[in-house]
């Protein structure tokens, strides 16, 4: 079989002799496409493939009619809007995710964004300790108990949201529960997005949410930048000068949003969350064991369509 690893952002040098190491050990035909410039020439790589391997890259239905011996993609990495799993179901290709290999190093971005944006991006001028505050996780999967536990090392106090995630897991880590969002942000000085991008989630966290944060407060996304109402987010960046917007998931309005209210937000210049050798080692690898997993046996244990 012929695995692909497609990744216009690629992984390390590490990750991919590691990845090659596992398909090429597993009898398989390893291939490589890095930093490519268009879809067309992704969809030229893959036209003979049976696996492919990809990051942020996007997976859609024009890919699927270039690739007929695709049987199976993983995304390196939890989330996979960037997969049209219809269209895959359709063209009967499984698609896996790799969750939980990234998320300590998303969390460490949090906690770190979290710091930067209490000592004003390091500009001089009086901060504040992030020890003693409350922090508001909007969802609790894998990357939010990692904040969690990172965050409690630090003293602040935790709470979350989550209405699919039972309220006994979230105490045994250590953290309260907020009955609605409502609660979540109005009592929160640091509240840190873990959603994913979904018809419902898309713009749902807009001004009157945003509002309700307490003076001086810190909203971080490293999750998906469509569940930011964008306009709205301007809005109340400018009605509200004591809060502060960082990102992980540069939006649209970004350059505007910098000229207007400089060091009150920041944007990391290309998504970075799962940008370190060891999740860049993590997903890989995971990647690469799934794919050999299935071909032996069917293994499919992470699908998602």
């Amino acid at each position: 079989m012929k695995v692909l690893i497609a990744t216009e952002k690629p992984f390390s040098k590490k990750a991919v002799d590691s990845m090659r190491a596992v398909i090429e050990g597993a009898g398989h035909e390893f291939a490589l496409l890095e930093k490519y410039s268009s879809p067309d020439e992704l969809r030229a790589a893959v036209s003979d493939a049976q696996a492919l391997i990809v990051r942020s890259d996007i997976v859609d239905e024009a890919l699927f009619a270039a690739a007929p011996q695709l049987k199976i993609v993983v995304r390196a990495g939890a989330g996979y809007d960037n997969i049209d799993l219809k269209a895959a179901t359709a063209a009967g290709v499984i698609v896996e995710n790799t969750p939980g290999q990234n998320s300590n190093a998303v969390a460490e971005l949090v906690i770190g964004m979290a710091i930067m944006a209490a000592r004003n991006s390091y500009d001089g001028t009086t901060g504040f300790e992030i020890s003693g505050k409350r922090l508001g996780l909007q969802a609790f999967g894998q990357v939010s108990r990692h904040v969690a536990a990172i965050a409690k090392g630090f003293g602040m106090d935790v709470k979350a949201i989550d209405p699919y995630c039972p309220a006994d897991v979230m105490a045994a880590n250590g953290v309260a529960v907020a009955e609605s969002l409502s609660e979540l942000y109005s009592q929160s000085d640091i509240v840190s997005i873990h959603i994913p991008a979904t018809p419902e989630t898309t713009g749902s966290i807009g001004k009157e949410l945003i509002g309700q944060l307490p003076k001086g407060a810190v909203l971080i996304n490293t999750a998906r930048k469509e569940v930011i109402n964008e306009h709205e987010l301007a809005q109340i960046l400018e009605e509200r000068p004591d809060l502060k917007y960082f990102a992980d998931v540069k939006p649209k309005n970004a350059e505007e949003l910098q000229a207007r209210y400089g060091n009150r937000v920041f944007f990391t210049p290309k998504k970075s969350g799962a940008q370190t050798a060891e999740a860049n080692m993590n997903a890989g690898v995971a990647a690469a064991t799934q794919t050999v997993a299935y071909f032996a046996d069917g293994t499919d244990r992470f699908r998602v369509n």
